[in-house]
């Protein structure tokens, strides 16, 4: 009697650093991952505001690439999630993933990236101030939560956790 052999599956999702033609695709997904992902830890009004302190515009998320070392997830030639990095500062400016795709290990994956870059420029700690749609699995992953804060967009108060891991 014979067994069938496991079929490995090769994974549709790539990493890389952001290109130019990534701009449009991000900004989808931050409009996309506030407005629907964020749904359960934030009211409408709130991320009404939270998706408008971006401009749903390529040529913006171009102009953050020059700014923050951007990586991206790439599903099909598509960014399907993308992370924003100040190295100088240690921090995780923006993590964000297409909705569908949450809980798929793609996030997880672009913060071990992040990780690995900031360890690689010198850093012994990354920060971030994450979403409560974020903060959870963060704890969970051994980040250390340094107390609650709000941040005011388009009039709204939005809560989130000022949160970092050491580097080692």
């Amino acid at each position: 009697m014979s067994q069938a052999m496991p079929v490995e599956r090769r994974s549709r999702i790539h990493y890389r650093e952001a290109l130019a033609k990534d701009g449009s695709d991000q900004a989808e997904v931050f409009y996309h991952a506030v407005m629907m992902g964020a749904s359960r830890h934030y009211s409408l009004a709130q991320r009404q505001a939270w998706a408008s302190a971006l401009p749903r515009d390529g040529s913006a998320w171009r102009a953050r690439q020059a700014l923050f070392t951007t990586l991206v997830a790439e599903c099909d030639g598509r960014c399907v999630g993308f992370v924003e990095l100040d190295p100088g500062r240690a921090r995780v400016e923006t993590l964000y993933v297409w909705p569908s795709l949450t809980g798929q290990g793609i996030g997880g994956r672009l913060l071990s990236l992040a990780e690995e870059r900031l360890r690689n420029a010198g850093a012994r700690r990354m920060i971030i101030e994450a979403s409560l749609m974020l903060a959870e699995p963060l704890l969970d992953a051994g980040w250390e939560s340094h107390g609650e804060e709000w941040v005011e967009r388009a009039g709204e108060l939005l809560p989130r956790l000022c949160m970092s891991k050491p580097l080692e």
